[in-house]
């Protein structure tokens, strides 16, 4: 019996949502340019998810990193405070990223174990090569989010964001992790 049964009828629902996010975004107003960068660079985070499996392959180490995960958390709400931003609300924003993430290298452990073997790319070093790229994308997340900030309350986000979401979705796998990435980007207004 599949372990996930009722993922495919999921992520079909969730994109056939995308869509119909996407044909309503053609009557709102235009997105800020703000949004696209910041899209962008979370896209980015979410792909080197695949080069963090790699590494997860070839150790056996677990996916869940609960130090790593509160030291980059810890980071974003000192890195918050200097860009005026509010802590809690970068500390949901990076935890949304790193869940994204694990989501990316969960579904790519999970496809690679079916197959009984994973890709046969070059793998960077976790330590030394991806975690400083991490680390420069965090600094030019939270930049771009502080750039944003100011659109999250708007009525027109959710259409603004599905839109721009949609033209960045490669697979179902990383479309969902986008949709998790993003999922707290646009609140309703109090």
């Amino acid at each position: 019996m599949p372990r996930f049964p009722h993922l495919p009828q999921l992520l079909s629902c969730a994109l056939l949502g995308l869509f119909a996010l996407s044909t309503q975004a053609s009557t709102a107003s235009a997105a800020p340019d703000s949004l696209q960068p910041l899209l962008v660079t979370m896209n980015e985070r979410l792909n080197i998810g695949d080069l963090v499996a790699l590494t997860k392959w070839d150790s056996g180490k677990p996916i869940q990193d609960s130090a790593r995960e509160a030291q980059v958390i810890a980071n974003a709400r000192k890195m918050a405070v200097d860009r005026k931003l509010d802590p809690d609300e970068v500390a949901e924003l990076i935890s949304a990223q790193i869940e994204a993430n694990k989501l990316v290298q969960y579904g790519l452990l999970a496809q690679w174990q079916a197959a009984g073997k994973a890709p046969d790319t070059p793998r960077p070093d976790l330590a030394k090569q991806i975690r400083p790229q991490l680390d420069e994308l965090q600094n030019r997340l939270l930049q771009q989010y502080a750039d944003f900030a100011a659109y999250r309350k708007d009525p027109n986000c959710p259409k603004w964001l599905g839109k721009a979401r949609a033209r960045l979705i490669k697979d179902q796998l990383h479309g969902q992790a986008l949709i998790r990435a993003t999922g707290e980007l646009c609140v309703a207004s109090q």
